[in-house]
């Protein structure tokens, strides 16, 4: 009773998504990541360090580290060489 009672308050919003085939798996993927690095910033002193974390892991920036001074590839673009 209850999923049906669902389906039909919710009728007009699925007959929306359906032909474009929204869903909501995008969200939902990223609020686990989220959740996944609030874990592992437990020890964190501010709220900043968990949003750079997030930003970082999440955001697709992948910054040279200083380290590496080996030829990488990046995505579609060509070979280079960091220098430090």
């Amino acid at each position: 009773m209850k999923l049906q009672r669902s389906l039909v308050n919710h009728r007009g919003s699925i007959l929306a998504a359906t032909p474009h085939g929204l869903s909501n798996a995008r969200v939902e993927s990223m609020n686990t990541k989220i959740r996944l690095n609030t874990r592992i910033a437990s020890g964190f002193k501010s709220p900043e360090s968990l949003i750079a974390l997030a930003m970082l892991s999440l955001g697709g920036h992948k910054p040279a580290l200083p380290s590496r001074n080996k030829p990488t590839e990046t995505a579609g673009e060509p070979f280079c060489l960091l220098v430090s």
